[in-house]
């Protein structure tokens, strides 16, 4: 993803990235804009945009056995296994690719 995500103007309001890469697909392909919300709760089964280990990262979030683990949808990239040490930067509310729009609680 790409941007610039710390301004002191706004800092609450939903802003847009583009997806840069693949791995995030088949559900999010290579140069959609995702809406992201800065202020939104990290849950199982969210699409999240997370700082861990000072790199950022596009993923799911998904909790196994009281593990908290960020997945890329496609497969060829790893599974991350996160500590207690994350940013939540913000949760991905809404995707536009070719003119469609598609929305995520």
């Amino acid at each position: 993803l790409i941007g610039d995500i710390h301004s002191d103007c706004g800092a609450s309001e939903p802003y847009a990235l583009q997806v840069t890469d693949d791995s995030m697909e088949p559900e999010f392909k290579k140069n959609s804009i995702v809406i992201i919300d800065p202020v939104g709760q990290c849950t199982d089964g969210q699409y999240v945009f997370i700082e861990y280990d000072g790199v950022r990262w596009f993923r799911k979030f998904v909790i196994r056995d009281d593990i908290q683990y960020l997945i890329a949808l496609n497969n060829i990239y790893p599974e991350i296994i996160l500590d207690n040490s994350f940013d939540v930067l913000g949760i991905i509310i809404q995707k536009n690719e070719d003119r469609k729009i598609t929305h995520y609680k």
